[in-house]
This record gives C-alpha cells, structure tokens and sequence, in this order.
C-alpha cells in the first residue's frame, strides 16, 4: 500500500480505521488483503481512498464503497470521502491467493484435517421430500444467529436447492485466482453447484471422476475460512455423492432427516448404515413433519393430526442405535407448517421470519443441541499410525 500525502496526520487515523473495514466475503481486513491501494488526505481533511477489487464484477463492492466511506468519516477531522473502485492485477490476485491460502498446499481439503477445529454435519435422507434441505439451512441459520461462524455446502449436485432457500439463486461467486469465495448471505458462507453453471437452468448430468472432481472444488478450492460449523446437505439416498464425501470427510457427523410414515423411516435407516460403513459417526434422527398442530375453533386446545403417521423417527433411530451398536436418538420432531415451504420460497427461512412458531422452536432447540455438545473424539480418525 502506498500513501501519496503520508505526512497529513490524519491519514494514518483514517488507514487505522480502514483496518477495521472487513472484505464481505472474505471477512478479513482490507487492509490485511492489500486491497488499499492509496490513500490521501488533503488540505481541507477530505480523504480519497482508492480501494482494489479482487474482480471488474465483484457483487459486493456497494457494500464495500459505503463500509469504507462510513469508516472514513468517523474519524474527527474528514470532512468528507472520495471512494475510487480499481482491479487488482494478476499478480495482486496471486498475492492475495497466498495470504488466504497461508501455505497450505493446493487441493488440500482443510476439513479434513487432523487439527480442523470445524464441526461438520451431513445432512442426509434416504429419500427426496422430506424436508433435509429445508432443516438443513433452518439449522444453519439457527447456529449462526447464536454467534457461530457457519458455512453450507450444497452438495445435492442434481436438486441443489439451498441457494433459492437462501434468497441467492442468482448469486456467482467470486474468483480469486483459482480459489473460489463463498456467497455470503444471511449470516452464513454459501456454496452451491447451482452458483457454479453458466444458467441457472442447466441439467446437471454427472457421474463418477467428474462428480468427485466437483465435490473436490467446493470443499478445497472456495476459501471457507474459519468456520465453527460447515453443514452439507447431502443429496437423498446412498449413492456417488454419500459414497465420495465419507471418503473426503470421513470425520464428518451425519444428521438423518426421516418423516413419520413407515417408507420413509425404512429408506433413512439405509443413508445413516450408509454413513456409518464410511466410518462417519450418525449423531441422531430429525422426525420433519411429524404432526400437524390445529387450533380448535370450539375448545380453543391444540389437537394433532398425524398427516404422515406416527413412529418413523422412532423407528429409524432404535433401527441405528441396533446396528451401529452405540446411542443414536431422535433429536428433534419439527411440527409440520405451510410457513416452512412458503418462508423458503421466499428466500426468508422460517427459523428468520417466525421464530416463535413451534417448527421454528424445535429447528432452534435442535441448533441449541448440537452446539451444547462437546467434542467427542469416539469413533474419529485421529491421524495417528503405532510407532
């Protein structure tokens, strides 16, 4: 970084306070990415910043102009603030890749490392339609507004839905050399093989090397940084994707997501076995829709209505606890409610929009689970050979 006018006394209050401006996406210092290319103050204390994109089309640079601008002005003495928006070179891009990547080797999958502090929890369905994508960005959501620092993967290649439940279907990442930046939104850091087609409408038809190569990328080539949580929701079933991501994150704790009836109950009892062969430890069985909560016009009292029957969560979870030969119990019942699917065709999930309805209560208390447990070091694979 270069200042032309350094010996203005305000210009290093104003650089102090550019420190405290943080890049959207990458959620760092500006200052620390090098993204400060000049900065001046003159005569009259109007300071002119000129601040390097990592990209031309960079979607935050609004966001970026009016945090630098307000940042500016709060020191005593700006009278006012000039935002001048370049492009960083090749070679600034390449500098910043080493900053972000601090040494780590390429293709490194950060996660899956023996002293990786980030929880990771699939969530998975042993069949489409019950809601794992909807819990699983409701759950997302619920952990970061707790304070933790939350990603999600959205790793159903072929029914990527997460990015419309988030509001940012339409959203590209943004590349900084061959690293990939996460869309923020809502609190949480967002990937989706639906960010990564040309149109939103392309079919996505892959199998084998092709798939493993894309479920590398998301995970080693997009720059999470520190993150508390990672969720991924897993496609349904026990194919390529729950086969290549046990290989990948064989530490990972998996979340089944059943509903009630019998066929689903049996179908989610395959996608924990599923887990568990991949040496992945299945942390408990979410029952999604499992009743409908009725306002009685004449009495006033709650009646439930089991829409989808009764005992599919129970069922899944006795199923686990059986084979697995350790613990596995239902964690949450999530009441069925319109408000779920209509909140998440609005991009506004529940858990945001009405957090005090009794689905968004039992997706809260589940958030407030899984982050009151500890680290439990059972069953994970330490890095450790005998000697």
């Amino acid at each position: 970084m270069s200042t032309t006018t350094a010996e203005h006394p305000l210009v290093p209050r104003v650089r102090a306070a550019l420190h405290g401006v943080n890049d959207p996406e990458i959620r760092r210092p500006i200052t620390e990415l090098g993204m400060v290319d000049t900065l001046d103050v003159d005569a009259s204390g109007r300071a002119r910043v000129r601040i390097l994109l990592t990209v031309s089309g960079c979607p935050m640079k609004e966001t970026l102009t009016r945090d630098v601008t307000a940042a500016a002005l709060a020191v005593e003495g700006i009278s006012g603030v000039d935002v001048d928006l370049g492009v960083m070179s090749d070679e600034q891009r390449g500098a910043l890749r080493d900053v972000l990547k601090g040494g780590t080797p390429d293709r490194e999958i950060p996660f899956a490392q023996p002293g990786s502090l980030t929880k990771v929890i699939a969530v998975a369905s042993g069949k489409g339609g019950v809601g794992k994508s909807s819990v699983t960005v409701n759950l997302a959501l619920a952990l970061a507004r707790k304070g933790h620092l939350v990603g999600v993967l959205d790793a159903d290649i072929y029914g990527h839905s997460v990015p419309a439940m988030l509001g940012v279907a339409d959203s590209r990442p943004t590349a900084v050399e061959d690293m990939i930046m996460p869309v923020p939104t809502q609190g949480l850091k967002v990937i989706s093989i639906g960010m990564l087609k040309p149109k939103r409408d392309q079919v996505v038809a892959w199998r084998g090397p092709i798939l493993d190569r894309a479920l590398t990328q998301m995970l080693a080539d997009v720059y999470w940084g520190d993150l508390d949580y990672l969720l991924l929701d897993l496609p349904p079933g026990t194919g390529d994707v729950a086969i290549s991501l046990g290989q990948k994150l064989p530490n990972a704790e998996v979340l089944v997501v059943t509903t009630p009836q019998q066929a689903a109950a049996e179908v989610a009892e395959r996608a924990g076995t599923m887990a568990s062969m991949m040496n992945q430890r299945v942390i408990g069985v979410v029952e999604n829709m499992s009743y409908l909560a009725v306002t009685c016009p004449h009495c006033g009292e709650e009646q439930r209505h089991e829409v989808f029957g009764s005992g599919g969560g129970d069922a899944v979870a006795q199923g686990l606890t059986i084979r697995l030969g350790y613990d596995v119990p239902v964690l949450a019942r999530v009441p069925l409610d319109p408000a779920v699917r209509a909140n998440g065709d609005l991009g506004s999930p529940i858990v945001v929009e009405a957090p005090e309805t009794p689905a968004a209560k039992a997706l809260i208390d589940l958030a407030d689970g899984l982050a009151a447990r500890g680290r439990n070091l059972l069953g994970r694979q330490l890095g450790l050979s005998p000697v």
